[in-house]
């Protein structure tokens, strides 16, 4: 029974030699063929980190043949393994927000190219006139390329109280291709942004000031109040007209554009989405322009004043069955509107 017991274990302790030489010259050959790369400074790839990380699993004295990297690096590795693997299987299956339809996306493109004026709010209120749904931080974020402009100033106690009955009027100039400047008057309604009455002239007085009050506001339609800023072109002349029309004069205090903040606010989009891109002729020129403009900014342009509405209120359109989106120029293509069209 000795005997037995005896060839047993020396049948066990050969094989344990024998597969303990095997792991070793695997071990070796794989570092050899690291070595042997064609680099400075051999490179250690993701399956030679594995191929260590399953050898120290599998074989107990795999540190013995170790060279090329420590022992404590292996731990590392299967560390980081470890991670990846938990990492992997507590994922969650449905994460975020449901995501955008490749439509909506390519939607959101098209107008953004088409449009290089227009920022995530102008967008979104396009895409609500056509009864998308979709929310306006999800459209800043599909463009990246909002610049947030500073928030508008606080009204004034007394604007909240009378704006349905205010109007603002202020001018602005314009240079010509010959250099020579023209003055634009805007006469705008505060309540809806829409713009009353405007016209230009190359030297505007008092008297011309006054008599585009009278074609603003025929008969009994004039306002309760008029706000202006302390310009010189508002002569004697112009105050004895406003007053013999019934109307109180607002106005600003020196060097304080913010105290006419609706009239300040439509110039500089006029400027930014209009005059900045076009070179003006003449006279007859720029009349043709601004009307134009103010077609659009009427019927078509939303407004985030008006809870991305426009002055004159534009209807939101359902999606017809089979229906096809088509892309209207508006002021020579420089902006455009978009309507759902019936399958024919």
């Amino acid at each position: 029974m000795r005997r037995l017991w005896n060839l047993i274990t020396g049948i066990i302790f050969k094989l344990n030699i024998t597969s303990y030489l095997a792991l070793q010259n695997v071990a070796l050959r794989q570092q050899l063929a690291v070595m042997q790369r064609n680099c400075r400074k051999p490179q250690i790839r993701y399956r030679d980190r594995l191929f260590w990380v399953l050898l120290s699993r599998l074989w107990e004295n795999w540190q013995e043949t170790l060279v090329i990297v420590k022992p404590q690096t292996v731990v590392e590795w299967h560390r980081k393994g470890f991670k990846l693997f938990w990492k992997y299987k507590s994922r969650s299956k449905n994460p975020g927000r449901p995501p955008i339809s490749k439509e909506i996306r390519n939607l959101v493109y098209r107008m953004a190219n088409a449009n290089p004026l227009w920022g995530a709010p102008k967008i979104h209120g396009e895409l609500r006139k056509l009864g998308i749904e979709i929310s306006e931080r999800s459209v800043s974020n599909l463009i990246r390329s909002l610049r947030r402009r500073p928030p508008s100033q606080t009204w004034k106690t007394f604007l909240k109280n009378h704006l349905h009955n205010t109007v603002s009027i202020d001018f602005f100039t314009v240079p010509t291709v010959t250099f020579k400047v023209l003055f634009v008057l805007v006469i705008l309604k505060n309540s809806r942004r829409e713009v009353l009455h405007f016209n230009a002239t190359a030297n505007p007085t008092a008297q011309w000031a006054s008599r585009q009050i009278i074609e603003a506001f025929p008969w009994d339609t004039a306002p309760k109040h008029l706000m202006r800023d302390r310009d010189k072109i508002y002569g004697k002349v112009f105050c004895e007209r406003i007053n013999n029309m019934g109307i109180d004069e607002v106005i600003s205090s020196p060097k304080s554009p913010w105290q006419n903040p609706f009239a300040e606010r439509i110039i500089g989009s006029i400027r930014r989405e209009c005059l900045d891109h076009v070179i003006v002729m003449n006279e007859h020129h720029l009349k043709r322009i601004l009307k134009s403009y103010f077609e659009y900014y009427h019927q078509d342009r939303t407004h985030l004043g008006l809870e991305k509405d426009t002055p004159v209120v534009r209807a939101i359109q359902s999606k017809p069955t089979g229906g096809k989106l088509i892309k209207l120029p508006r002021v020579g293509g420089l902006h455009h509107r978009y309507m759902w069209k019936k399958a024919a």
